[in-house]
């Protein structure tokens, strides 16, 4: 039931087209929009670390260990390895007195691309730090730390951290525990895969935390303030994700996760008077691909997130404008320069 997202055009011919799915539904449960099939089951991937941190600083992990706001946001980052990104893990780190050997999640090279051509340059061999889920991991040892609970087995599913995590999941997003499938994400980490609808349910319940618990709302407000704050912990300066949050001026709070998950939340009286969750899955995965400037980019996500918040009329033109490198509509053109066609998506909400 997946439907046309995207089209790449050449001449006059659609040459490829991506196709997917999309829910828009309020922190009161309505469905407000879909598109596809919302009742499509994905993996939300790294668009769950937001859900992931709640119960650690619903239980007092923020003022336990002192996190700042900076710490908060990289706990919740796919962060790009940049070295600000690196110093802040080990920071943040020290304050829980964790050593980076203790992480689980393996390491990978750096999608920054300054990091990545002293990587290469110098020959260094990356750590688990460089991992773009070091925050998540660090965040996760300082929860089973803060407990007096093992920190070896912190990713078994039967760890209590990982329960927790897992119920307040089930609660945010109104689906039974048992309905959640689980999965191993890239970093080794327990994944959770839902309906779209219910994934989106639970981004407006984040963003409008007005029916939870007075613990709960206070630590949904941390995370999304902190997020806002702090974009370039989020992802890294010139990254989607960060670049869309310092343009939506507070208006908007995103995600992504791998494989063509994207997740964004709406603040009350912005698109009505609840908070609206927005959730939607490419179905090819979205792989990215790196100009010779070693910069990574997506093709369909950042187009698709922008398409979505202007038909919900989310951006005005001139926030709009300022991410028009990234979408709806993108000229392309070949290595000599020339231009060989347009991406451009094709869907009504």
């Amino acid at each position: 039931m997946h439907q046309p997202l995207l089209n790449i055009i050449r001449g006059n011919i659609i040459e490829s087209q991506h196709i997917g799915s999309i829910a828009v539904v309020d922190s009161t449960g309505t469905l407000l929009h879909s598109y596809g099939d919302h009742h499509m089951v994905a993996f939300l991937r790294s668009s769950a670390k937001p859900f992931q941190c709640l119960p650690f600083v619903e239980q007092g992990g923020v003022p336990f260990f002192g996190f700042t706001e900076s710490d908060l946001a990289i706990s919740c980052a796919s962060h790009e390895t940049s070295q600000l990104h690196l110093d802040i893990v080990h920071s943040l780190q020290l304050k829980v007195g964790l050593d980076e050997n203790q992480l689980q999640c393996g390491p990978h090279l750096p999608n920054d691309a300054k990091k990545l051509r002293e990587v290469i340059q110098q020959n260094i061999k990356p750590t688990a730090n460089f991992n773009n889920c070091s925050g998540k991991h660090t965040m996760l040892l300082a929860f089973a730390k803060m407990r007096n609970l093992p920190l070896e087995s912190y990713l078994d599913i039967n760890h209590p951290i990982q329960q927790d995590i897992l119920q307040t999941i089930s609660e945010m997003c109104a689906i039974d525990k048992k309905d959640i499938q689980l999965g191993v994400d890239g970093c080794s980490a327990i994944n959770f895969a839902m309906p779209l609808y219910n994934a989106a349910l639970g981004m407006a319940r984040f963003c409008d935390p007005k029916g939870l618990t007075e613990s709960r709302a206070s630590a949904c407000k941390k995370i999304t303030s902190a997020m806002l704050a702090h974009p370039e912990m989020i992802s890294n300066f010139g990254e989607f994700d960060c670049e869309l949050m310092k343009a939506g001026n507070k208006k908007v709070i995103t995600k992504r996760g791998a494989e063509g998950f994207q997740i964004i939340g709406i603040p009350p009286n912005v698109i009505n008077e609840n908070g609206v969750g927005i959730a939607f899955k490419v179905d090819d995965g979205d792989r990215s691909g790196m100009n010779d400037k070693l910069e990574s980019s997506t093709r369909v996500r950042p187009a698709v997130t922008l398409e979505i918040l202007r038909q919900l009329h989310v951006l005005n033109e001139s926030e709009l404008q300022s991410l028009s490198s990234f979408g709806p509509k993108k000229v392309l053109r070949n290595y000599a320069g020339l231009v060989t066609g347009e991406s451009k998506p094709v869907f009504e909400l």
